[in-house]
Parts: C-alpha cells; structure tokens; sequence
C-alpha cells in the first residue's frame, strides 16, 4: 500500500508518494508561486503564425501561449471577428494543458476539462462516455458505460480508473458537481473580462490526493497543520470517503523527512548515476531536446560465462530502474536508452516487451516506440509538468 507524504522544505511543499519505504514519485511547488497548468484564462489572440499553423494568446499577466491551429476544437467564445476562422483580437475560453518548459512557452487548448477523483468532465463537442483503459474487466467497464449512457448531457466524459471500485452514487455526485462548474464556465464565464482567470486547479499536493489511485492509497500524512487544515477541507468537499485516511504527524523528537529518510532521497534522484543491484548502473543526462539514458555493465559480468544471458539479464534490471527513474523524476518527451548490445533479434524483441509492460503501468501515457538501426530504444512520454530538477532552485537544496 502507498502513503502520500505531504511536507515543507525550504519555501516548497513537497509531496511524496511512498510505497512502504520506496519513493516512487515526488513533486515541489513553491509556496508563493502557484502552477497555472489545468488554469482556465480568456486568452485573447496576438499572433498567428501561419507557417507553424499556431496562434499566440495572452493569459493572465501578460503570459503568453501556444495554441495549435492543426486541431478541430469548439472553443466558447467571448469575441469573434469571424465565424469559419480564428484571427487576432478574438478572445475565447482555453485551459493550459502544458507548462512552460525551459524556453517553451505554456501550451493551451479550447477543448477544456475538469477532473474529478472519479471522472473528467470534456468540452470537445461530444457526448461520449470512454472508459480508462486500466479498467480490464469488461463487465466493470460495461457497467460503468451503461451508468452514464444517458444523451442529454452536452459534454463528454471519461470514467477514471479509480470509479472502477466506487459507488455509483458517488460517480453520479461528482458528474453533477462537475456538470454545475461546466455550465458556470459557458454561461457565467462569457461575461468576464478579457485574462480573467475563470478557473484554478488545486494546489500540486492536492492534485496527486485526487488522482492517486483509491485502492492503492492508504494513508496521507503532513507534519504542518495549516496543510493539515487545507487538506481537511478539500477532503471533506470532495473526496470525504478519504477522511480516515488523513493523519497529522506530530513527533516532535522526528521529523517526519527524518522517518522516510526524505532528503537522501531526493539527493539521490539529482544524481546521475544510480548503480543496480547486479554492479551494473545506468547514467541519465536530460537535454534540451531530450533524455539520454546510457546502461553499462560496470561489475556485472565480472565471472560470467554465459555473456549473451547475463546482458539480457542486466537489461532487465535496468529496465525496471530506468522506468521507475522517469516516474520519479518526471522525465517526459523523448528518452533514448542504450542499452547493452544483445546480438540475437529474439532477445531484443523480449526485451522491447518486458519494457512495454513496465511503461504500461505509468499512470502517464508512456510509449516504447521501437529499436532503431543503431539499436537505441526510443520512448515518448506525455509531457505534463515539468521533471522534478525544474521544479526546484538551488535554495531548495540548502542543509540537504
């Protein structure tokens, strides 16, 4: 079972994902600086820039988007100079669906959503109902389908993993809940001020409590109680069947860092290199463009006789840290691995799908894309936030 760890350092809240005494994914928001990613703006248009197919929109503050053109979306509209096209000047409703990443500006859309624990509610058009690909029982992803099988909503939704196990009164308490914010945004939201921020998604910590599979959570635990305090009420507002599983710790003799050994953690994903158990180590290096991940033998096949096994075998390993690495730190986009040369197709095709089964489980879309000639594995992953060495400045690492 996993516990959510939820703390202060140095002018961030960090929030910890623990399974037992294992870190398997950690983010850090400062405390003054509050994350626009899941914002809902009234951007107002620029630029376009036809060769890219792109227009530029300002938010809030004079921060500027991108926003594809490529897309067919149904954006709700403020002011429009023109009903076939999008031109400068128009201003309508758009979410940001990706932050700013080094020199990339924030990413937006018009096809907004609004997450719940259990469901996301989409402005896309459509009244569809699609059912997480997690939910492998056909019988559980049918009878979630036919509980909202009803035409007269006008949004679509997608029923998360977490519904797979709730009561369908929760599931239709929070699609009511969610229905009310939407028809809020449309018929309210037309009427605000150009920029105007119509809707903040929660704090980090508050966003992994809701999306952190139910069945799988089995405590969250802060040591400050003006957190405690926030997390008590956002709890019992939307999510009160996870109120037992809040506790405040306060052992003045350990912090609670000092009980899961917090700050060694942390120091250890800023590194490198991280040795496996077999004496063999990968090396990550992010780019601008993308992660390199290298995997050597190191002491590994020291001794051996059967090369071609053991190599498969350290692939393996390796596979398993890489992917519980890129969790970790948040690494997205493309990641190239080299891993150690196997000779025969038959182990390289067995090691491409122990590797696709292990990204399978990341809760982000992850996709091994394929070997290439000069047999480097190519992986995508969805990028969202920011990885993890972003997310924090050097004042974040004082007194680690």
């Amino acid at each position: 079972m996993e516990k959510l760890i939820i703390t202060k350092k140095n002018g961030y809240i960090v929030s910890s994902l623990f399974d037992e005494k294992e870190l398997v994914l950690v983010q850090a928001e400062k405390m003054e600086q509050e994350s626009i990613l899941g914002n809902i703006y009234i951007g107002k248009v620029k630029n376009i820039v036809k060769n890219i197919n792109a227009a530029f929109l300002e938010l809030s503050n004079g921060i500027m988007a991108y926003y594809s053109l490529t897309k067919k979306e149904q954006p709700v509209f403020v002011k429009r100079s023109s009903q076939n096209k999008i031109c400068i000047g128009d201003e309508f409703l758009v979410q940001v669906e990706r932050e700013n990443v080094k020199t990339k500006q924030p990413v937006v859309t018009a096809n907004f959503s609004l997450t719940g624990k259990y469901l996301v509610l989409l402005h896309d058009g459509t009244t569809a109902v699609h059912i997480s690909t997690k939910i492998k029982k056909k019988d559980e992803a049918e009878q979630l389908r036919n509980l909202f099988a009803e035409t007269t909503r006008n949004y679509s939704l997608i029923v998360r993993t977490n519904a797979a196990n709730a009561d369908a009164k929760l599931l239709k308490q929070e699609e009511h809940r969610l229905a009310l914010l939407y028809e809020q945004l449309c018929t309210q939201g037309i009427h605000k001020n150009c920029f105007s921020l119509l809707y903040q998604t929660p704090p980090t910590y508050l966003q992994q409590i809701r999306d952190e599979y139910t069945d799988r959570l089995s405590a969250i635990i802060t040591d400050e109680p003006d957190l405690y305090d926030s997390i008590r009420t956002y709890i019992s507002d939307y999510q009160p069947e996870d109120l037992g599983k809040l506790s405040l710790y306060e052992n003045m003799a350990l912090s609670l860092s000092a009980l899961y050994g917090l700050g060694k953690k942390l120091e250890e994903i800023q590194r490198e290199l991280v040795w496996l158990k077999s004496g063999a180590n990968i090396v990550i290096q992010p780019t601008e463009a993308l992660t390199v991940i290298d995997v050597n033998t190191g002491k590994a096949i020291a001794g051996k006789t059967a090369v071609a096994e053991t190599f498969l075998k350290i692939n393996k390993e390796a596979a398993v840290e890489i992917v519980k690495q890129i969790r970790l730190r948040n690494l997205s986009g493309i990641i190239i691995i080299d891993f150690i040369d196997l000779e025969q197709p038959e182990a390289e095709q067995e090691l491409l799908h122990f590797l696709s089964e292990l990204c399978n489980k990341d809760p982000i879309k992850t996709t091994v894309v394929d070997m290439t000639a000069l047999h480097l594995v190519e992986i995508t992953r969805k990028k969202v936030r920011k990885p993890f060495y972003e997310q924090v400045g050097a004042e974040f690492w004082k007194d680690t």
